[in-house]
């Protein structure tokens, strides 16, 4: 992985952080975490031109709704008015603690909405904790950190799964497949969540245990994106990258919380499958003799779609010589989302 020594990604955050984390009513500013994964992987020489063109679609950060008042925090979590108060307070309580207190003051109660808004803002978190953890902390990364917190915070929306849980197939490709697909299509993200029952217990284990099986879940939801992509190539990208995000971010967290992250990345991954998986079944993966992992993200960087360059940055991370279907399911992605521009 490349270290950021041209302070490319200090400079993309510093423009970014005075557009909104949303545009279009409701869909995700993905720019924080595709610049980020850009320069991990070596194309940081993309970066200002890739933002040149994805700066067009944002919007301005939201007005204030109202400050946050430190022991008001329970009646404003929740509530998109104040998508631009929560930031500020992140960035005071940043100003006050290490970053690392923050989190784990933070993330037990947040870990509860890590569906909220397509679980984009626990990946967002998942980057900037990454950026901390490897290059180190100063102004830009934290403010970074406040906003991704503040995104989740603002969107906060608890997935209640129902129904009784169904024993677990051991492996966790397997329990994904086992999965119940939500009946009523219709709406969005929301709508389908709503729906989700019966999903496997597959999140068991002690704290020790989490990292290994937290890889195990990445791992799993890539083979099953590798043939389950048709079902929708963009939107079960979440089922991989979200699991990835918590995985990144448990180093920064005490193991006491190791559990709950486990549990929580499961019912993320689960409930996006139950809500976008085929009502086909799988096909065959993609063949991916001849590829390497270097190549496949030189393509995704071409190919500029930031869910595209998110997954293959996510299958990097748990890709081996001896398993080719996580890089199955980056050649799924590049072949089937439509290209940026």
């Amino acid at each position: 992985m490349e270290r950021d020594a041209t302070g490319t990604l200090d400079e993309a955050l510093v423009r970014l952080h005075t557009t909104g984390p949303e545009f279009e009513g409701w869909l995700s500013n993905h720019a924080p975490m595709a610049v980020e994964a850009l320069i991990r992987h070596g194309e940081g020489a993309r970066v200002h031109r890739w933002l040149d063109a994805y700066r067009g679609r944002l919007e301005d950060l939201p007005t204030s709704y109202g400050r946050i008042a430190e022991r008001g925090w329970r009646e404003a979590l929740g509530d998109p008015r104040h998508l631009a108060d929560w930031p500020v307070y992140f960035a005071e309580r940043l100003a006050e603690a290490p970053w690392r207190d923050v989190l784990a003051v933070w993330w037990p109660r947040l870990l509860p909405g890590i569906t909220a808004s397509a679980t984009h803002p626990v990946i967002r978190v998942g980057h900037a904790v990454r950026t901390l953890l490897a290059e180190g902390e100063n102004g830009p990364r934290l403010a970074e950190l406040a906003h991704a917190l503040g995104y989740w915070a603002a969107r906060h929306q608890t997935l209640v799964v129902g129904g009784a849980a169904a024993p677990s197939p051991v492996g966790a490709e397997e329990a994904l497949r086992a999965v119940p697909h939500v009946a009523d299509r219709s709406g969005g993200i929301n709508h389908r969540l709503a729906q989700v029952r019966d999903v496997p217990s597959w999140a068991a284990g002690d704290a020790a245990a989490a990292p290994e099986r937290l890889r195990e879940l990445v791992v799993g939801a890539a083979r099953h994106y590798a043939t389950h992509a048709h079902g929708s190539p963009v939107m079960l990208v979440h089922a991989v990258t979200a699991p990835n995000a918590v995985l990144r971010t448990l180093p920064a967290l005490p193991p006491a919380l190791w559990r709950a992250s486990l549990a929580a990345a499961w019912t993320a991954s689960a409930g996006v499958v139950a809500s976008y998986g085929p009502p086909d079944g799988a096909r065959a993966p993609e063949h991916v003799a001849g590829t390497t992992p270097d190549e496949v993200f030189a393509r995704a960087a071409e190919h500029g779609d930031a869910h595209v360059i998110k997954l293959v940055d996510t299958v990097l991370d748990v890709v081996s010589d001896d398993d080719p279907l996580p890089l199955a399911a980056a050649l799924a992605s590049l072949r089937m989302t439509p290209r940026e521009g």
